[in-house]
C-alpha cells in the first residue's frame, strides 16, 4: 500500500473490526464498506474494476488484460485458441471482455435481465448476493459446447460456490477437461480452496486459477450486528441540495455500428471485437464533440429545459470527466471512455458504472463509497414497482476537488425509459445537480434474431429444441437442515394433510400498513411490495352476501376447471405428481386438485405452497427444499388465474437451466400464457373475493432482508384473530361438493385439452395490457390489472384509479361494483376488452393526488 493515501478501508476496519491479510499489494486493489445485505454485511470494493469507484478507463482494462495476458501463458497458443470466456454479472463483465480481448476468444457474460424471445440455455445461483439469479443467453447456443477451455472470469472468489455452481450445471450439459477460474482477488478460506479441488477430482477436470492478488478477510463473529449497529449510526446518505440551475442535459446520437452488440450479455465474438474497435474513434469524437456543446440536441420534453446547448461550456473541455456505464453494460461504456481519454489527452477522463448494490456511504476518506446517489431502477417492467439503483462516488460530497465536470451517462436503449429522466429522484435529475454538464448516450439494446412472434414476450416453444435433461437431484448447494414445513392448524386453519407451507412463521411480527402509506412508498420506490402486508379488508354484510352468491354460482364451474388441470397433470406427469401452489392464492387451487386426484385416483398428492415475489424471484431455499425431497421433474406450479402473465415470466426466469419445468398450472388462463389449464374463459373465482378468510387465514407472503435470512424460507403470517370470519374449508368443500356430478364433463373437458392444437400460449392478454397502457397514458403495464381475480385485488389490496368493465358484463361483476363503489373508483363499460374486466392503479399515486382518505381522485392520467 503506498504511503501517500490513507486505505479505503480503514473505517470499517477500525469499527467493525474486519481484518484484511495477504499479499502487499491487496489493499491497493480493494478497500471496505458496509453494504445493506444480511446474507453478508461487508463488501469489497474494487479500486481497479470501474463498478463503485471511477478509475482511469486505461487502469480498469489494463487489469483485465494483465489477467488475460497470464491466461493466454498457462493454456499456450493452441488452447488459448479454442479458448471461450465466460464472465459474471453484474461486476465482472467487463473483467471477462477484457480477458477474453488478450485471447481474441469468444465471450459471453450472465445476466439478470430476462430477454423476451431468448431462451435461456441455463442459470444458476450466487448465494451471498443481494440478487441471486444468473441466466445464460447465448444467441447461439454452440457459443458454450466446445471442448476448449473454459475461462470463468469474476472480481472476487470468496468461496467458490458461485463458480462450482456454474461448472457443474455447464459440465452436466457440454463436458469439457479444462477449466480456468480468474479473478481480481482470491480470497477463498483452505476449506473452500480444498472443497473445489475436491470437486474437480469428482468430475475429473483439470481446474486452474489466476489471480492478481490473495489473503483472507478476517470476520468478528457478530460482524452482521455490528454492521446493522453502524448503518443505524450513520443514518441515510444526506439529500442533494438543489442545484442553483441544473446542468445541461444533452443527448449524443452514437453512430453505433449496426448489428453489433453492445456487450456480452448474448456472446461477443473476435469479429464484433474487430468492429468495435474500429468504430472507436469515431464515436470518441462525437462524444467529445457532445462534452465541448458543438454536437447533439438538447434533451426537450422537460428533459434538458430546452438548454442543451451547453451555455458557458460550448468549446470548453472540463477537467474531470466521468463516463458512467450502466449495471451489466460495463464493457461498452468501458471501451468509450478509453477512446474519448486518447482522444482528450491529459488526465481527464474517468470510469465507472451504476448497480443494484445498496452499500452504506460514508463521506471519509478512509471508507471505500464516500457518496450515494440512489435512483428507480429505469430497466425493469417486470416488477411490481421500481427497486432501487444506485452510483456510488459520483456526487463530490464534502471535497470540492472530487467533483465532475462532466459526466456521460452511457445506457442501453431498454433503459432509455421515462424513469430515467422524470422525477426528483430520477437519475439524470440527480446529475443534473452534481456536475456541469451530462451527456447521454444511448447504445441499441443487442436483440439476436430468433424466430419468435414480434408482439410475443416469450418465443414459441417450437422455435427451439427441447432443453437437455440435468442429472437429479438438482445441482443446488444443500444447507445442513432445512427449516421445517409449517402446517395446520399451527400455522394456517387447513388440515395438517391438505398442504405443507414452506414458509417461516412472521406471525409476531407487525408489518401491516395502510394502503396508501403502501402504495406510495412502492410507487417512488422506497420499498418493494413484499416488504410489508396490507390490512387485511373486513367484508362487509352486504359483501359476504356476494361472496357467497359468487360461490353458489361458479362452484360447479370451478369444479369442472380444477378436475380437468387434475387430469391433465395425472396424464402427463404420472403418479410421481408433486403439487407446490404459489401461495398465497394458489394454496387453495393446490389443495381443490390434490382433492380431485384423491376422489378420482385415490391417489394423495404430496402437496406444497412456496412463495414467489414479483421481481425477486421463486423462494430458493423452498426450490432447494423440493429438489432434495422429490424428483424435480415431478413438481408441477399451480396457481389460480393468470392476468398478463408477469407471474408466469417470473416463474420462467426462476427456473431457467434447472430441472423443474417452468409450466404454470391455473384454473382460467385468460391471459393465454400457459399450457395448462381449466379454462381461458375470464370468470370469477370465488376465492379471489376475499383475502386471507378463504386461503387458510395466512397472509401474503414477505421478503424482507431483516426477517428472512439466506436459509430462511420466505415468510408469512397467520391470522387467527379472523377465525370467526373464516370461510377456507367452507369454500373448498363446496367445490369438491361437485365433484361427482363433473366426473364425465370433466373426462370430455380434459379429452379435448389433451388433443387440442391451440394450447400454445400466444401471450394475447400481455398484447391487450400494452394496449390499454398506451390509451390510458400509463406509463407501466404493472399498474394494468386484467381479469376478474386482479381486478378484485386492486380493489381490495391496492390504489384504484377505475375499472375497465366489458360492456354487459354480467352478475360476475357484482362483487367489483361494490368494491368500486365503496373505494370511489368508476367502472367504465368499454367495448373490445378481451377481460370480464380490468383493473388500473392510479397511475401518479401519492396522498395528495387521491385525498387524506386514499379515495381515488377521478383525473386526467
Amino acid at each position: 500500500m503506498t504511503a501517500q493515501r490513507t486505505w479505503t478501508g480503514r473505517w470499517v476496519a477500525e469499527r467493525a473490526g474486519v481484518g484484511l491479510v495477504g499479499s502487499d499489494h491487496l489493499p491497493d486493489l480493494v478497500g471496505l464498506a458496509l453494504r445493506e445485505n444480511r446474507k453478508r454485511a461487508h463488501l469489497l470494493v474494487s479500486t481497479v474494476l470501474g463498478k463503485h469507484v471511477p478509475q482511469r478507463p486505461s487502469v480498469v482494462h489494463g487489469a483485465g488484460l494483465d489477467l488475460g495476458l497470464r491466461v493466454r501463458a498457462l493454456l499456450g497458443a493452441e488452447a488459448a485458441a479454442r479458448a471461450v470466456v465466460l464472465g459474471y454479472a453484474e461486476t465482472a463483465t467487463a473483467l471477462g471482455h477484457s480477458v477474453a480481448d488478450v485471447l481474441d476468444a469468444p465471450c459471453l457474460h450472465s445476466t439478470r435481465r430476462p430477454v423476451p424471445g431468448v431462451r435461456p440455455l441455463g442459470g444458476f445461483a450466487e448465494e451471498h448476493s443481494h440478487a441471486t439469479a444468473h441466466l445464460l443467453l447465448p444467441a447461439d447456443p454452440r457459443l458454450l459446447a466446445g471442448d476448449g477451455p473454459l475461462v470463468l472470469v469474476d472480481d472476487e472468489l470468496s468461496t467458490g460456490t458461485t463458480v462450482l455452481n456454474t461448472i457443474r450445471e455447464l459440465h452436466a450439459r457440454h463436458p469439457r477437461s479444462h477449466y480456468v477460474l480468474v479473478a481480481l482477488v482470491d480470497l477463498r478460506t483452505e476449506a473452500d480452496r480444498h472443497r473445489l479441488a475436491d470437486f474437480a477430482a469428482e468430475l475429473g477436470v483439470r481446474l486452474d486459477l489466476v489471480a492478481t492478488a490473495s489473503g483472507a478477510v478476517r470476520l468478528p463473529g457478530d460482524i452482521l450486528d455490528r454492521a446493522e449497529r453502524l448503518i443505524a449510526d450513520v443514518g441515510p446518505a444526506p439529500e442533494l441540495p438543489p442545484a442553483a440551475t441544473p446542468a445541461p442535459l444533452v443527448r449524443v446520437p452514437l453512430d453505433w455500428p449496426t448489428a453489433l452488440p453492445d456487450g456480452g450479455r448474448h456472446g461477443f465474438t473476435p469479429a464484433d471485437r474487430a468492429r468495435l474497435d474500429a468504430a472507436l474513434p469515431r464515436l470518441a469524437g462525437q462524444l467529445a464533440d457532445a462534452l465541448g456543446g458543438g454536437l447533439g440536441g438538447s434533451l426537450g420534453g422537460g428533459l434538458g429545459d430546452g438548454d442543451g446547448g451547453g451555455g458557458g461550456l460550448v468549446g470548453e473541455l472540463p477537467d474531470r470527466i466521468l463516463v458512467l456505464g450502466f449495471e451489466e453494460l460495463m464493457y461498452a461504456p468501458l471501451r468509450l471512455a478509453g477512446a474519448l481519454a486518447d482522444r482528450l489527452g491529459g488526465d481527464r477522463v474517468r470510469y465507472s458504472t451504476t448497480t443494484r448494490s445498496p452499500v452504506l456511504a460514508v463521506d471519509d476518506p478512509g471508507y471505500a463509497i464516500r457518496t450515494r446517489l440512489a435512483f428507480p431502477a429505469h430497466d425493469d417492467p417486470q416488477d411490481d414497482a421500481p427497486r432501487e439503483r444506485y452510483a456510488y462516488n459520483v456526487a463530490p460530497g464534502a471535497d470540492p476537488d472530487r467533483r465532475f465536470g462532466a459526466v456521460v451517462l452511457v445506457v442501453d436503449d431498454v433503459a432509455d425509459t421515462a424513469a430515467l429522466a422524470e422525477g426528483e429522484r430520477a437519475l439524470l435529475t440527480q446529475l443534473r445537480q452534481v456536475t456541469d454538464r451530462v451527456v447521454l448516450a444511448v447504445l441499441p439494446s443487442y436483440r439476436p434474431e430468433a424466430p419468435v412472434h414480434p408482439s410475443l414476450p416469450f418465443p414459441e416453444p417450437s422455435a427451439f429444441p427441447e432443453p437437455l435433461a440435468f442429472p437429479e437431484p438438482l445441482a443446488f448447494p444443500q444447507p445442513l437442515a432445512f427449516p421445517q414445513p409449517l402446517r395446520g392448524p399451527g400455522f394456517s386453519s387447513y388440515r395438517p394433510d391438505e398442504v405443507a407451507w414452506l414458509l417461516k412463521d412472521l406471525s409476531g411480527v407487525p408489518l401491516e400498513a395502510p394502503t396508501e402509506e403502501r402504495e406510495e412508498a412502492v410507487q417512488h420506490g422506497g420499498a418493494h411490495y413484499a416488504e410489508s402486508l396490507p390490512v387485511e379488508y373486513r367484508p362487509s354484510p352486504e359483501y359476504q352476501e356476494l361472496y357467497h352468491q359468487a360461490l353458489r354460482a361458479s362452484a360447479r364451474r370451478m369444479a369442472v376447471a380444477v378436475g380437468t388441470v387434475a387430469e391433465t397433470l395425472l396424464r402427463e406427469r404420472g403418479r410421481g405428481l408433486v403439487l407446490a401452489s404459489l401461495a398465497r392464492a394458489g394454496t387453495p387451487v393446490g389443495i381443490l386438485v390434490r382433492r380431485w386426484l384423491a376422489f378420482a385416483h385415490g391417489f394423495d398428492a404430496p402437496h406444497y405452497a412456496v412463495s414467489i415475489v414479483r421481481g425477486r424471484g421463486l423462494d430458493p431455499v423452498a426450490l432447494r427444499y423440493l429438489a432434495a425431497h422429490h424428483h424435480a421433474s415431478g413438481v408441477v406450479f399451480v396457481d389460480g388465474w393468470t392476468g398478463k402473465g408477469a407471474i408466469t415470466r417470473e416463474l420462467a426466469a426462476a427456473l431457467a437451466g434447472t430441472s423443474f419445468d417452468p409450466g404454470l398450472a391455473v384454473l382460467a388462463d385468460p391471459g393465454r400464457c400457459v399450457r395448462t389449464y381449466g379454462t381461458r374463459d375470464d370468470f370469477l373465482i370465488p376465492s379471489a373475493c376475499l383475502n386471507s378468510t378463504v386461503s387458510g387465514l395466512v397472509s401474503r407472503t414477505v421478503l424482507r432482508g431483516d426477517l428472512i435470512g439466506p436459509d430462511d424460507f420466505h415468510g408469512a403470517k397467520h391470522y387467527t384473530e379472523l377465525a370467526d370470519g373464516d370461510v377456507s374449508a367452507a369454500f373448498l368443500d363446496t367445490v369438491a361438493g361437485h365433484f361427482a356430478a363433473v366426473r364425465d364433463e370433466v373426462a370430455l373437458a380434459a379429452g379435448r385439452l389433451a388433443t387440442d392444437p391451440d394450447r400454445t400460449p400466444d401471450w394475447a392478454g400481455w398484447a391487450a395490457v400494452e394496449r390499454i397502457a398506451a390509451e390510458y397514458g400509463i406509463g407501466s403495464v404493472n399498474l394494468v390489472k386484467p381479469g376478474v381475480g386482479e381486478t378484485t385485488r386492486v380493489l381490495l389490496r391496492r390504489v384504484p384509479w377505475r375499472v375497465l368493465a366489458r360492456r354487459g358484463a354480467g352478475a360476475d361483476l357484482d362483487h367489483v361494483r361494490l368494491l368500486a363503489a365503496q373505494r370511489g373508483v368508476p367502472v367504465e363499460e368499454v367495448d373490445d376488452l378481451p377481460y370480464t374486466c380490468v383493473g388500473l392503479i392510479h397511475p401518479r399515486y401519492s396522498r395528495g393526488a387521491t385525498g387524506a382518505s386514499g379515495t381515488a381522485v377521478v383525473g386526467e392520467a
